[in-house]
This record gives C-alpha cells, structure tokens and sequence, in this order.
C-alpha cells in the first residue's frame, strides 16, 4: 500500500499505511483528522490514483441536506416531459407519473454516483462543517451502502466505494460515525519528511530553497499562531519564491512572501516581528 500511494507522489507513514490497507480489506472507512493543509485531502486522490479508480467528492457545509448530497429530482425536464405529453395527447395519468419519476429524471449527487460507481473512492470532505442531522444521515448510509428512493425502490452498492472522511475539528464529530471508521489524526510531518513532501511535489525546486522554506515553516509553527501553516503552505511558500527565480531565502525575501504561508494579519504581524535571520541561521543557512 506505501508503495503504491507513494508512486502517485503521496508519502505516508506505516500508520497512513496500514489504515488504508485496512480500509480496503475491511471495507470501512478512513476518518482523517487534523488541522488544514496537512494532506487529508490528498490522501483520497492518491488512493483513487493509486486504485486506478474515479474520485467522487462531496464537500460539506453548514445548511448541506440529502437532496444536496444523495439525489434530486430534474423538474425543469419533468415539465418539459410534462408538456410534450401533452401536446401529443397523452392522458394516462398513471403512465405519465411513472414517465416522470423513472431513472432518466433522477439527478445522481455525489453519494448516489458513489454507490453506482464501482470501484471509485468517495471523498466525504470537511464533515465537521455538516450538522448533526447531516451526520446522522450519512451514518446510516455508510452502514448499509444503500439509499431507497421512494419513486425506485432500494438502490444497493454492489461493491462498496473507498471511503475518506477528513475533518477539520472545528467541531467534534458524533462518537457514532467514528466508531464506524478507522481513525488516523493527521499531524505536521517532522523536518526530513516534510522535506520529502515538498522535494517529491517540487522537483525543480533547489535543495537549499527546499531546506530552508521546511526550515522556516517548521520554526513558524512552534509560534503562537491562529493558523499554523500546513504542508500545503509549505509547497505554496517553495513554489512562490522559485517562481520568482529564487534558489535560496534570505530573511527580507521571506518577509516579502509571507503571504504565501500565513493566511491571518495577526500571524502575518507575528512573523515579521520575529528575527528569521537567525530562524535561517539555525538550519545552517
């Protein structure tokens, strides 16, 4: 599995490993948790990568329903339908009912592809920002891998899809999901794989910049900051100043790309007050 994910380009540790060996030999899904930007995400393109298989994604947010996530009725087409019947004399009313409510008019969202599509990998990304209700639902469809619509009957996922749910923990999530789950908490990488990370992802990047932007970053998150920077700040950060012409950092070029990294003025304050010289000095720029 570690090297399969890492032909796609995404490193993982034997922990990642195993959890998403696991979830393909249990069938159960991956909850990955942590703060943003630490490769969560990312984890569900390489596994679909990594599977030859689609990803499907739904993304959360607070107010999301079933008929926003699972599936909706065509109406604009049903009247269309509707219509034409009409005109050409159709007047078996049970007839036109099941005309309208058949499978052609049934618009599949993410989860109802998800169960029609196999094998895919469903990406069910920042739950925490779904309500409870939301949570509930996707817990029982997650447990049986099926969705009845009324009109249709019970639609079953002959296999079931790889399932990652990522959140943020900008609110905890009901004990209920995660026990259905294989938990993996996702923490900043240390310097060398860090490094790594951003070697593989930017390979025309020099060594040096490579070192001292992993340098800067993992020194930026031993401050007090309200948005610590994450990987993919990390890679935002190399990629900025070689885009530049750039092959190392000095402290003044660095101050002038904050903006790549720190996404918050008061962080953005914090950093420019600190002495990233001497941060540059450390790992023997």
């Amino acid at each position: 599995m570690r090297e399969r994910l890492e032909k796609t380009g995404y490193l993982v540790d034997d922990g990642l490993a195993v959890a998403c060996f696991l979830a393909l030999k249990l069938r159960r899904p991956i909850f990955c948790e942590g703060d943003a930007g630490v490769g969560k995400t990312s984890l569900a393109s390489a596994l679909a990568a990594a599977l030859d298989a689609p990803l499907i994604r739904l993304q959360c947010y607070e107010g999301i329903d079933a008929s926003q996530a699972l599936y909706d009725w065509d109406f604009p087409r049903q009247l269309l339908h509707l219509r034409a019947a009409e005109a050409a004399g159709v007047t078996d009313a049970d007839r036109l009912e099941g005309e309208l409510y058949g499978r052609r008019f049934l618009v599949a969202r993410p989860l109802l592809r998800a169960l029609e599509t196999q094998p895919c990998v469903l990406l069910v990304d920042e739950i925490d920002r779904a309500d409870d209700e939301f949570e509930a639902f996707l817990l029982e469809l997650l447990s049986e891998y099926t969705v009845t619509v009324p009109e249709l009957g019970t639609l079953r996922a002959e296999s079931p899809p790889v399932v990652v749910l990522t959140s943020n923990r900008t609110r905890e999530v009901h004990d209920a999901l995660k026990r259905r789950c294989l938990y993996h908490w996702f923490d900043h990488p240390g310097f060398a794989r860090e490094l790594a990370i951003v070697r593989r992802r930017l390979p025309g990047v020099t060594a040096r910049l490579a070192e001292q932007v992993t340098g800067l970053v993992q020194a930026l998150r031993g401050e007090d900051l309200v948005k610590p920077p994450g990987v993919a700040e990390t890679i935002d950060w190399a990629e900025a100043l070689d885009a530049l012409g750039a092959t190392e950092v000095d402290a003044e070029l660095a101050v002038a790309t904050l903006g790549s990294v720190l996404k918050y003025r008061e962080d953005l304050e914090r950093a420019r007050g600190l002495d990233l010289a001497a941060l540059l000095a450390v790992r023997g720029a």
